[in-house]
């Protein structure tokens, strides 16, 4: 039986979200793959997890013996993400960009789970698992636009999600999401109507892909 770990971001409900909307179409197409499988869904817009705190960083260095009443609750809320991650065939997650990075209550859940020593290091403990973020944007980011160097999405999670944690890491980037809102972006509706259609494909092929590759 496989599970995926699958984490929301966006503040937005539903299909007001990009990140949301994409990421629901390769939750459906990994379900249908894989019918009798587990989702793990931690919606850290609307239920965040507790920022880190200096008990729960600290009681990740200490024995458990030695730790306080206050770093052993902090890091059972730490440790309850962390398993999560472990136990996860794969791992989905939404990551819409907000003023050039990734919501606060993500890093939030990026901040528990790093643990060094054990997801992170010499041998990170979920070293290898896939995981697929849709990386939506309201403006393009790509190389050779004006507004590349203000990129902090793809760049950040690339250095704490594969170089950190070990993860492999795979890209779906909608961008230009703000441009049907827009009037002064009204003339890159085509291009952002290509992007989302685009992120939809990407999502169903990965989806199918990597639910086929855990199951061989």
């Amino acid at each position: 039986m496989t599970t995926l770990l699958h984490i929301d971001s966006s503040v937005f409900p539903g299909e007001a979200s990009s990140s949301r909307s994409v990421a629901a179409a390769f939750r459906w197409t990994w379900e249908e793959q894989h019918p009798e499988g587990t989702v793990i869904y931690r919606d850290v817009a609307a239920n965040p997890v507790p920022h880190i705190t200096a008990a729960a960083w600290s009681a990740g260095s200490a024995a458990p013996v030695e730790r306080s009443a206050e770093q052993s609750a902090a890091f059972a809320a730490r440790l309850e993400l962390i398993e999560e991650l472990e136990q996860a065939d794969a791992v989905l997650i939404g990551a819409p960009m907000y003023n050039y990075a990734i919501p606060s209550t993500l890093k939030a859940w990026l901040d528990n789970v790093i643990l060094p020593g054990r997801t992170s290091g010499e041998r990170p403990s979920a070293q290898g698992t896939p995981v697929v973020v849709v990386a939506s944007r309201g403006g393009s980011y790509a190389p050779g636009t004006p507004r590349e160097g203000y990129e902090f999405v793809q760049n950040y999670l690339e250095a704490v999600l594969k170089g950190s944690l070990g993860l492999e890491l795979d890209f779906i980037v909608p961008e230009l999401t703000m441009a049907p809102r827009n009037p002064a972006m009204s003339e890159l509706i085509p291009l952002y109507e290509a992007s989302r259609k685009r992120a939809f494909e990407d999502a169903s092929a990965k989806a199918k892909e990597l639910a086929e590759r855990i199951a061989a």
